[in-house]
């Protein structure tokens, strides 16, 4: 790994740190300057280590994502502004639902896929967003239709992850699936946070989920890049 490229790394490292201190100390408008350069510094790394082929959808799809993160965690740093950074993470989980098709074997045709088997496999997924969403609803108001379509992508964006399983190699797989898991419970904590019962230390566990999600992912993709078939 190239020096340059680590240096992005330390970035995002030093950020996040940052961005955790900055929320135990309830420091937050000092936030406006931590929490953008989170994602910043997975970019810049994520954008290093494709340059060789980022004419590809892959690179294209996940680099999209990492955006559009990034332009959701500005916009949710003001509070009126809420529905918009609902909207980028969506069209971020999106990005990354692509990028995750891509980053496998070819997929099965429709015809050969068990949709009995998949349902129950997935259902521990479906079972928490639903939960979720029950407890949250009472709250929503006229956020209820965003909510259901934001639900609806990041359980699609889960699953996909999960359906990687056995088309790409281990790490791979394990890296986005995990990834993917704690984006998941990141966005969960923060329906509950704020729609349902504020949570205790919530900024650092919604945070700290968050920033070790999109960086499994990216090792994830990265380790699909340099082997791209099963060991």
């Amino acid at each position: 790994m190239k020096k340059k490229n680590v240096l992005w790394l330390y970035l995002f490292l030093f950020a996040t740190l940052v961005d955790l201190a900055f929320i135990i100390e309830q420091k937050i408008e000092l936030r406006f300057f931590s929490k953008p350069l989170i994602i910043l510094g997975l970019i810049g790394y994520f954008y290093q280590i494709t340059k060789p082929i980022s004419s590809t959808l892959l690179s294209k799809s996940i680099l999209g994502a990492l955006i559009f993160s990034l332009l959701g965690d500005i916009l949710l740093l003001w509070d009126h502004l809420f529905i918009y950074g609902i909207g980028a993470f969506l069209l971020a989980h999106v990005c990354y639902i692509i990028g995750f098709k891509v980053a496998q074997k070819a997929p099965e045709s429709l015809l050969n896929v068990n949709f009995v088997k998949t349902f129950f496999v997935n259902l521990p997924i479906y079972f928490l967003a639903a939960f979720t969403f029950y407890m949250i609803n009472p709250n929503l108001g006229a956020l209820k239709i965003p909510v259901i379509v934001y639900i609806i992508t990041i359980v699609s964006m889960v699953t996909t992850a999960r359906e990687r399983y056995g088309k790409c190699n281990p790490a791979s797989f394990w890296q986005v699936f995990i990834g993917a898991s704690l984006f998941f419970i990141s966005d969960g904590l923060i329906a509950l946070d704020k729609f349902y019962l504020p949570i205790q230390d919530a900024g650092i566990l919604i945070m700290g989920t968050y920033a070790i999600a999109q960086l499994m992912i990216v090792m994830g993709i990265r380790s699909h890049i340099i082997q791209p078939t099963l060991s």
